[in-house]
């Protein structure tokens, strides 16, 4: 059978809600660090950013952008008769909080070299933790804070040292004191436990499905074990300073495949605490 391609390029900078064209339907924003979730018809094929895409048994998935995404990002759909359509997205590109510090001691900044066998030991670990394709549906269920505070840091910023570049924040940063309660933004399955990674001390892995994981870091106390499935809103770790943090806070990072994510896309902004005997606001 011949396959036709048909090339659609939609201009959405900045736009949100359900987007739909021939055969695709994509719910979110197309932006650096975005999470997106779609839809096509059940019996399709997904491929995205050269990777043939997991889909429900409905047809729907998800994926992600980068920090530095491209300026147009491509999504393919074949469709069970054999056509394959070739969908261009324009990206909006994002400006990022950008700090330069001089006069810093080397010593400081860069990890002694007895360390850097353990740090590479450490990163390969995460990287298994986040390469999984599970068939878990949990990534549609809407995401919840895993606490409320102070937000110090935020996704994307990055600092260069004596002029040499850092590497950039790829998390959202939020004050709380150690033992402070962290709930599963969504449920999933624990990929990975650690109680000290060198740069992120105590560090938790949370798979939640067609390879979107969460990343908690810096923690005092992992509740959950690898293996273990827990549900959205259950306390999986306490706060802490370990690992290299100047102070208490959690740092919530979030992963498609390799592909880093913007935490607070997923969850919008943070509501304020209900007063006793009062709702939350809407």
């Amino acid at each position: 059978m011949a396959v036709r391609f048909n090339t659609l390029c939609l201009l959405l900078l900045g736009l949100s809600g359900s987007v739909s064209a021939r055969g695709l339907e994509i719910e979110g924003v197309w932006q650096q660090g975005a999470t997106l979730i779609g839809r096509v018809e059940p019996q399709a094929q997904v491929t995205f950013a050269g990777r043939q895409v997991r889909t429900t048994g409905q047809g729907r998935f998800v994926i992600g952008l980068g920090r530095d995404a491209g300026t147009e990002a491509v999504v393919e759909v074949r469709s069970g008769g054999g056509e394959l359509t070739r969908h261009t997205f324009a990206v909006k590109q994002r400006h990022y909080n950008i700090q330069r510090i001089d006069g810093v001691p080397a010593r400081t900044v860069n990890p002694p070299p007895q360390s850097l066998q353990r740090i590479r030991r450490e990163s390969a670990l995460t990287r298994r933790a986040r390469a999984g394709d599970l068939p878990r549906e949990d990534f549609l269920q809407p995401f919840i804070w895993p606490l409320r505070g102070r937000i110090t840091g935020v996704y994307g910023s990055q600092r260069y040292y004596n002029g040499e570049p850092r590497r950039p924040h790829y998390g959202i940063d939020i004050a709380a004191p150690t033992g402070t309660p962290v709930r599963a933004p969504a449920a999933g399955k624990v990929t990975l436990s650690h109680g000290d990674m060198y740069f992120s001390g105590g560090t938790l892995i949370l798979d939640h499905g067609h390879g979107l994981s969460s990343t908690f870091i810096h923690l005092s106390e992992i509740l959950v074990e690898p293996g273990q499935e827990v549900e959205q809103g259950q306390v999986i770790a306490a706060v802490g300073a370990s690992g290299r943090a100047t102070g208490p806070h959690l740092d919530w990072r979030m992963n498609w495949f390799e592909f880093r994510l913007d935490p607070q896309l997923v969850v919008g902004a943070m509501l304020p605490a209900a007063a006793p005997g009062r709702a939350a606001p809407p």
